[in-house]
């Protein structure tokens, strides 16, 4: 499943109006297609900036507006306001323009002449007021934007820029995504449940749930050939435990892996399909828990959560969406166990067998054991360490009367002890601010057990999709205190309520 960011598009338009004169509208035409050029080659820039020619009344805005809604290449409009231009003219086109908007308030000259600046100049740099009456519009319609401030050559606002296209690529890709649960969620847990119906109104994505039997009868078509191909790249791109080489004990375990492997993937392909969950009180038919296979398929860009969790399925996919390019990894992940080392205190994080291998750091092994739950034959897993650095955990959960985004920027630790006995992939990290205040800031506000653990995101990023999709975000970082954040919630609460 490859991701390229750059078959999406960002349109760059700028409003003005006839007021000025033709010669005015000449210039704001060149200074916007420069700003747009170079916004197009900058390196902090993931999409392809397509400039569109300046707009300047109600029926050229309502129609770049419409031509942005159908284009399907399209993920959102970044406006500016070289002069003046009057809001009332945007309403129209505001009110039917259903991708995500950021308001980039810069002007084209970084520095005031002062020798020579006349009424000329101000007349055509006026992005100082013209932006203001376009940011009025928009929050008198309570229109869910961002706002980037700066010079357009700053590296600062591009990295700005840069990060709101991240999250409308991410948001463009769960429009009509399509995600599989095998089974049903894990019994009687509830973090993991949520409105399906709700999700698809405010996200965009369907999810669906499908037979186990209906994945079995796509395993079993599998070829021996094709087994055959996919246990050779096994032992081309992994360490190969000696039991599970060609001739060894537990050879035909290694090939049932693949086997599943091989059939999961047709499936998802054949459904057109973007991730997926499955639960192991739910895999009847299958041999053995797939293991090896999600976290292959996660590397490909396939995003997942065990046991029934498809709303961090969906998260993780994107997560990968936004993150494709940048160095690092987005990937399911699960606080196992604590560190509660005075002075040294961290988390462990793995998720039984489904670890994304692309967070692997070193060598990665390719090993069978005993998984001690499910009651299906020892499952094959791949088994290696994580890379340590700035990193964040994010998780959806359904509160009931809206969806929460929950982000706790984190650190990475690396591993200073060997695991002999754990036959898992791990990951270690420090919250933010510290392991108490960051731990009890998230039982606080009911984040899941389940994540998306992020070594290339940052809290921007996120902030970004949680405002393209109006729901509620609450971070947790190294300014948060826990009486504040308590405060918070409630007034969170309070809104949405109001707010219904």
């Amino acid at each position: 499943m490859t991701i390229n960011l750059k078959q999406s598009e960002a349109w760059f338009i700028t409003g003005s109006q006839h007021l000025y004169g033709e010669e005015t509208l000449r210039q704001v035409a060149e200074h916007s297609m420069k700003i747009a050029a170079a916004l197009n080659d900058a390196s902090e820039i993931p999409v392809k900036i397509v400039f569109k020619p300046t707009v300047k009344t109600h029926e050229e805005i309502y129609e770049v507006c419409q031509q942005a809604n159908q284009s399907e290449n399209c993920i959102g409009i970044i406006a500016w306001m070289h002069t003046f231009s009057p809001a009332k003219m945007w309403i129209g086109g505001l009110k039917i323009l259903q991708k995500p908007l950021l308001h980039l308030h810069t002007q084209f000259n970084r520095d005031i002449p002062w020798s020579t600046m006349d009424m000329d100049f101000m007349n055509l740099n006026q992005s100082a007021h013209g932006d203001r009456e376009f940011g009025f519009i928009m929050s008198r319609m309570r229109i869910n934007r961002k706002v980037v401030a700066g010079h357009w050559e700053d590296p600062e606002l591009r990295a700005g820029v840069g990060a709101w296209l991240r999250a409308a690529a991410g948001w463009a890709d769960l429009q009509g995504a399509k995600f599989a649960r095998f089974g049903d969620n894990m019994r009687n847990v509830a973090v993991t449940e949520g409105d399906k119906v709700e999700a698809e109104i405010k996200f965009g994505y369907s999810v669906n749930t499908y037979g186990i039997g209906d994945l079995v009868k796509v395993i079993n078509q599998t070829s021996d050939a094709d087994i055959d191909r996919l246990v050779k790249e096994y032992a081309d791109s992994y360490e190969l435990a000696v039991n599970l080489q060609k001739g060894a004990a537990q050879h035909a375990s290694l090939r049932e892996a693949a086997k599943i492997e091989i059939g999961l993937r047709n499936f998802l392909q054949d459904g057109n399909f973007k991730g997926f969950s499955d639960t192991f009180e739910d895999l009847y038919g299958i041999s053995q828990l797939p293991g090896i296979a999600v976290q292959r398929l996660m590397s490909e860009g396939y995003g997942f959560a065990g046991e029934g969790d498809w709303k961090t399925a969906a998260l993780v996919r994107t997560m990968k969406v936004m993150g494709s390019g940048l160095k690092g990894a987005n990937a399911f992940m699960e606080d196992y166990t604590y560190h509660f080392e005075p002075g040294n205190s961290f988390v462990l994080g793995s998720h039984m067998l489904e670890v994304d291998a692309a967070l692997a750091k070193g060598p990665i092994k390719c090993e069978v054991h005993p998984l001690g739950i499910g009651g299906k034959a020892d499952p094959v897993r791949l088994i290696f360490n994580a890379e340590n650095g700035p990193a964040l955990n994010a998780s959806i959960v359904d509160m009931g009367n809206r969806f929460r985004m929950l982000v706790n920027v984190v650190d990475g630790v690396q591993q200073e002890h060997e695991l002999p006995k754990l036959p898992v992939a791990r990951v270690l990290w420090k919250p933010q601010p510290d392991m108490k205040t960051g731990c009890a800031a998230w039982i606080y506000a009911g984040g899941a057990h389940h994540t998306c653990y992020s070594e290339n995101l940052t809290a921007e990023h996120l902030t970004d999709f949680a405002g393209m999709a109006g729901i509620e975000y609450v971070g947790i970082d190294n300014h948060t205190q826990i009486q504040q954040l308590q405060n918070d919630l409630r007034w969170n609460d309070a809104y949405y309520q109001l707010n219904r």
